[in-house]
């Protein structure tokens, strides 16, 4: 059987962790920031976990992970 693939653009976006979850970075954090209040900047910051129902469609992305 061929090697499976892995999807480039999920493997620059997430990391597996040893507890068996992915980190990710926030979404909305990249141009048109003037809009947004310096709150909501402050608390895109950082990582969070992916969501429980999207892990089976990440470990689909990354098979080797």
């Amino acid at each position: 059987m061929p090697k499976m693939k892995t999807k480039s653009g999920a493997a620059k976006r997430l990391k597996a962790l040893g507890s068996g979850g992915f980190k990710r970075s926030m979404a909305f954090k990249r141009h048109i920031l003037t809009k947004k209040t310096t709150k909501n900047k402050r608390q895109l910051r950082g990582t969070t976990m992916v969501h429980s129902t999207n892990e089976a469609s990440v470990r689909a992305m990354l098979p080797y992970a």
